[in-house]
């Protein structure tokens, strides 16, 4: 019955349209429903990959009875172990448990019974499942989507997610007298009704106001817009010292997020920091691109961005050497910009020597990219494509929801903890300003980051090319910093670490506690920071990843100062400072381009 539907509207759609045959129409049709039913069962998460995991999984589990057994055994062992504690801790209820490592049961009131009884119940059971949903001979990108699944699952049965199992939510409602419950309840009904508001109201141009303004109270560092195309900005700073290093420092931010991230609040903006350590910093600013961009390419980026920017800093200082620093993306762009410099001649009259790389949090190897990868395959990216054909770009929205969901620990259900749980009012700041400031990636270039470094790893084993030139990365001569930083969940730092393998230059590489985010905004005098740094000379050869971070000694406070210092040792001399020509200045800081947002 659907099928003959189906066909008499295709006969009336081309009735209505004589020039496409019947097979065309129908096969725009059929297009047409399999991309809704795909929008409809996936909403945004890998649901036929899952599908085939999971079958891979049970195909595996079914042929290891042997496996079942041993899983079987540690299931009885863990549940013995666990009745065998409970019951000591029942019979002397005032025995308190050890405090806990996890920020989730970090309340003294977890270590009392019965909630202690609750918690090492969870976390039993969480050590018990960990190595049942690993099965050796499946597939790795099965594998990735097996454990990443089983631990988001894991998470939303903890006992600190509901409120009769949470001592700290029950403690606060009783003393607060319902006060904390009601205030999370109001907290709910709000966020439900925004959500209701934005779901209705797809198309509305309504922008919601940052609580952190750019211009005004982030993004405030003084400089000017020296230079503008059609996908970049670049901004050169105002000196605060009266000689400056003579090579000039290029800030490559990523793409997928604004540039401002680097120059939050004075007291955390690393580039001030810079500037007051004597350099003259250049920062690129990216555009935010609209459907009419959605044929830029990686190309476009590098060239038009990268090596522009670098062109631009050379006619405006007459530097013959810069030194340069990418983050995330803008570190990739970065590193390919600087091996298709290494052996492509026709630039050089135009464009400074690279005095030196520094790498924050960036992929330059991409076979093992980290949880990002639950959502890289065919399938997922056949999804993608569909998309941005319809609207021309990947929205900023989007990219969201994939981060937040990659650590939804932290930014789901924690937050929904203090949030409905606890009563507890959001505190903002210049960070979550920033974060909310969403930015988009055009069609073309998201989908050939994607294909070529994620899926084919293009870029480390040598098939990657740019003006239609190879690029490799072991022909990048100019001294490296690299930086990782423990709990990144984009760039995990044993893939950043991986730089090694694919140069032969010297390379400091640095390890910043925090994620990819709060452990590169890690300005000095921050609490509880600290970072171990290492030196391996020009083919010294290869040192695995845990090897060195065992053998390297942990520094506390910021990384900051370190680099500074490696920057300085770098340089050749300084000169008088360089302040930005008034002639050559299109607008102050921070430029035009990092104020365009958009709806979704």
């Amino acid at each position: 019955m659907r099928a003959s539907k189906a066909f008499a509207m295709v006969e009336n759609m081309t009735e209505l349209n004589s020039n496409i045959t019947p097979r065309a129409q129908l096969e725009k049709f059929a297009r047409q429903i399999d991309e809704a039913r795909r929008k409809q069962t996936a909403q945004g998460l890998p649901s036929i990959s899952l599908a085939l995991a999971y079958m891979d999984w049970v195909a595996h589990l079914g042929a290891s009875p042997g496996y079942q057994l041993l899983r079987q055994y540690d299931a009885w062992e863990n549940l013995s172990q666990t009745l065998e504690k409970n019951m000591s801790l029942a019979v002397n209820p005032l025995q308190s448990d050890l405090p806990d490592s996890d920020p989730r049961f970090k309340h003294a009131a977890w270590t009392q019974w019965p909630f202690h009884t609750f918690k090492n119940n969870f976390k039993n059971f969480e050590k018990w499942w960990q190595p049942c949903a690993h099965i050796e001979g499946m597939q790795p990108h099965h594998q990735h989507l097996i454990n990443f699944f089983a631990r988001q699952s894991v998470d939303a049965l903890s006992p600190s997610n509901t409120p009769f199992t949470n001592p700290e939510v029950l403690n606060e409602g009783l003393s607060s007298l319902g006060m904390t419950w009601a205030k999370g309840w109001q907290h709910f009904i709000q966020d439900q009704q925004q959500l209701h508001q934005k779901k209705t109201h797809q198309d509305s141009a309504e922008i919601p106001e940052l609580p952190y303004t750019v211009g005004k109270d982030v993004a405030i560092t003084p400089g000017k817009v020296i230079f503008r195309n059609s996908l970049i900005e670049l901004i050169q700073y105002t000196p605060t010292t009266t000689d400056v290093q003579a090579e000039p420092l290029l800030i490559v931010p990523s793409c997928i997020m604004k540039y401002y991230i680097l120059d939050l609040s004075p007291h955390n903006s690393m580039v001030r920091y810079l500037v007051s350590q004597g350099f003259s910093v250049f920062m690129i600013s990216w555009r935010n691109p609209d459907a009419d961009m959605r044929e830029f390419g990686l190309d476009d980026y590098v060239m038009q961005g990268v090596i522009e920017a670098l062109s631009a800093i050379r006619q405006n200082t007459q530097a013959a050497h810069v030194h340069t620093m990418g983050y995330c993306l803008g570190g990739t762009f970065l590193a390919i910009a600087a091996a298709w410099l290494a052996k492509e001649p026709s630039p050089k009259s135009t464009v400074p020597a690279i005095a030196s790389v520094t790498l924050l949090a960036a992929q330059t190897d991409f076979s093992e990219p980290g949880e990002l990868g639950v959502f890289i395959d065919p399938d997922q990216l056949k999804s993608l494509r569909e998309e941005m054909m319809r609207t021309g770009y990947l929205s900023g929205q989007q990219m969201a929801d994939a981060f937040r969901f990659l650590n939804a620990r932290d930014l789901i259900w924690s937050r929904m903890t203090q949030r409905y749980l606890l009563g507890k009012d959001e505190i903002g700041n210049d960070m979550m300003s920033w974060n909310a400031d969403h930015t988009r990636l055009p069609e073309r270039m998201h989908n050939e980051y994607l294909t070529q470094l994620f899926l084919n790893n293009a870029l480390a084993e040598g098939h990657f090319r740019m003006n239609n030139a190879p690029v490799a990365l072991i022909n990048i001569e100019a001294p490296m910093m690299v930086i990782g930083t423990e709990r990144d969940h984009v760039s995990p730092w044993r893939s950043v670490y991986k730089i090694h393998l694919h140069t032969h230059t010297d390379i400091t590489f640095v390890l910043a506690s925090g994620g990819h985010n709060a452990g590169i905004v890690s300005e000095p005098g921050h609490p509880h920071r600290h970072f171990q740094l290492g030196h391996t000379s020009k083919d010294f050869g290869w040192t695995d990843p845990d090897d060195w971070a065992q053998s390297t000694l942990r520094t506390e406070g910021s990384w900051w100062p370190a680099w500074s210092d490696w920057l300085k040792q770098n340089s050749s001399h300084t000169v008088a400072a360089r302040v930005p020509s008034e002639k050559n200045s299109l607008c102050d800081a921070p430029g035009e381009y990092v104020m365009t947002r958009y709806a979704n």
